[in-house]
């Protein structure tokens, strides 16, 4: 329930605190008082309503705020899972606050958390339903009138069990129809990583072949060149007459006798001997790389063979063989997805089939008990809207078969009603207006008063073109409503407001050049002469307070077995600054 209203600088109100009451809340007061503000203001804090043509003048910001207590365990996950804010933390406990800005900039909070416009509506959606002149009625949309039928034959669960093989199935046949729509680019790159895996494999590549491979080529291509120069440096160094060797061990032999004379030449002597024997190791070591070179034809061509099979592959797949390895690696991954997006597709057709016979078995039962439910709820309404002065008015709910599934089953469905003699049955959207809309949904709303799971109900204009004795009636339906969810009504009917758990007036008076636009609760003598003054104008009488008591009183029997209303309210001024004027009498 909406526990209290804060609104600031809103329109003609500079401040004004409301707090309301379970049951049925009536608003009263003079044409131009400012009632429709109330409902305005829970517009706009809802996100129903553009603010901006709704802030006070000359002011930089305003604001609306409520206070909402829920109990409804599921309407608190949902809202939880819209705005990742947890009330369930704060006891169901929720503070809705929308702040407006001279620059046309608004903002939402919910329990002191930033929300967006978006997360605000469909938070609305779980707390609050206005139900007026207005385009966004819930009943004018075909999707929540199915909502509607299906909560009044208690299809709901039935209808998420639908819902879910619908989505399996919608889900399947979106995957199968991109695995189809693929199939021939997918075999034709299946084809194709397979060859180049294959030629990849066919190449036995080993890591850091490549560069073992290319120094025996250079060596065997340059054999005649290697064997030549170095049997002449082998020849100059060792072999050859008067070779570097044979006159260093000559050179050893001299200094080595000086050094007997002079001690000084003995490290000389000594280096010479140690080259010496270093050029006898070179000398060996050269011996053996001539006696090891052997030119055979048949390894030449069979390493320049290797070589030109390696740089082949290279040249598709990678500059080094590590990267042709890397690249394997790939297409082996890229076989596997193909492959196994081949697996699926046999995978997935063999679901389909199954899942679309049980969405077809659970969207025909959903279509009869609908149309069974569609039956029993037409009676129900006309008889709903001939006591609330629509006699001649006919209801009917069109079902006809979509012509592809959707989420929601195999209909679509529209709320159709003659609310004339001599008129065609047409769309709701087409032809409510704003009392007879309002009292369509009081009468649907009497009937699934149970059921809803939304707290708060508004109604406005559900008095228009109506009399005294109609009024009684549906302020008796209200009040009846009100005993399942808490009812915000503005109405000029008497009739009406002695039903209220809570009666608010609103009223403008001029004090001292000032207007002051006050919601007050009226209770006891109060309450008797405002439903006085409602029933003979500002000529209050004897009879008229005669009249009001027995308003009361008729109220009151009627539901005296009903639980006791709660306690008054504090009684909340409103001031408004506004330009010095002359007051107007109250009318």
């Amino acid at each position: 329930m909406l526990q209290e209203l804060h609104i600031s600088n809103l329109a003609v109100i500079a401040d004004a605190r409301v707090e309301l009451a379970a049951g049925l809340n009536c608003f009263t007061g003079a044409t131009g008082a400012g009632k429709s503000l109330v409902i305005g203001a829970i517009e706009v804090l809802l996100g129903m309503r553009n603010p901006a043509e709704m802030l006070r003048p000359g002011v930089d910001e305003g604001r609306v705020s409520g206070v909402f207590e829920i109990r409804d365990g599921e309407a608190i996950k949902r809202i939880d899972a819209i705005t990742d804010a947890s009330i369930s933390a704060d006891g169901g406990e929720l503070l809705l606050v929308r702040r407006l800005y001279a620059s046309g900039r608004s903002s939402v909070s919910l329990n002191g958390n930033p929300i967006t416009l978006g997360m605000l509506k469909q938070v609305a959606e779980h707390l609050v339903d206005v139900h007026g002149q207005h385009d966004h009625q819930f009943l004018l949309k075909p999707s929540n009138q199915l909502d509607v039928l299906d909560q009044f034959a208690g299809l709901l669960d039935l209808r998420r069990r639908y819902h879910d093989v619908f989505t399996r199935v919608h889900e399947a046949k979106q995957r199968l129809a991109g695995l189809s729509a693929n199939r021939t680019l997918r075999e034709q790159q299946l084809e194709l990583y397979r060859f180049q895996a294959e030629e990849i494999d066919a190449a036995e590549l080993s890591a850091g072949e490549y560069d073992e491979l290319a120094s025996r080529s250079s060596m065997l291509r340059n054999l005649e060149k290697l064997t030549k120069d170095a049997t002449a440096t082998h020849a100059a160094l060792y072999a050859a007459e008067g070779s570097v060797l044979e006159r260093l061990k000559m050179m050893t032999a001299v200094i080595a006798e000086l050094s007997l004379l002079d001690q000084q030449l003995k490290p000389i002597g000594d280096n010479l001997r140690d080259a010496t024997i270093s050029l006898e190791e070179v000398a060996f070591d050269l011996s053996r790389y001539l006696d090891k070179l052997d030119l055979d034809p048949a390894e030449t061509a069979e390493v320049e063979d290797r070589l030109n099979t390696i740089n082949r592959v290279l040249n598709k797949y990678g500059r080094t063989i590590e990267d042709a390895l890397a690249h394997r690696r790939e297409l082996a991954e890229q076989v596997a997805e193909l492959e196994k997006a081949t697996d699926d597709l046999s995978a997935i057709e063999s679901q389909i089939d199954p899942l679309t016979r049980g969405m077809i078995k659970l969207g025909a039962e959903l279509t009869s008990k609908r149309q069974a439910a569609a039956k029993r709820l037409k009676p129900l309404i006309e008889r709903e809207l001939a006591e609330l002065g629509m006699e001649k008015a006919t209801f009917d709910v069109s079902l006809t078969s979509s012509r592809e599934p959707t989420p929601s089953g195999f209909d679509q469905i529209e709320f159709t009603a003659q609310t004339n003699p001599g008129q065609l049955a047409q769309p709701l959207r087409k032809i409510a207006s704003g009392g007879e809309l309002s009292r369509i949904m009081l009468a649907l709303k009497g009937i699934l008063a149970q059921g809803d799971r939304v707290s708060v109900l508004v109604f406005d204009e559900i008095d228009a073109n109506v009399g005294g004795r109609l009024g009684s009636i549906i302020g008796s339906k209200l009040r009846r409503l009100a005993a399942h969810h808490q009812v915000l009504c503005i109405t000029h009917l008497p009739q009406i407001a002695s039903y209220a758990d809570r009666h608010l007036t609103v009223r403008k008076s001029t004090i001292e050049d000032k207007t002051q636009t006050s919601v007050r609760v009226m209770d006891g003598t109060e309450r008797i002469e405002e439903l006085a003054e409602m029933i003979g104008g500002k000529r209050i009488t004897d009879t008229t307070r005669a009249q009001a008591k027995e308003l009361l009183e008729a109220a009151g029997s009627e539901f005296e077995s009903a639980a006791p209303p709660p306690a008054p309210a504090p009684r909340t001024t409103v001031t408004v600054s506004l330009p010095k004027r002359r007051a107007k009498a109250r009318s």
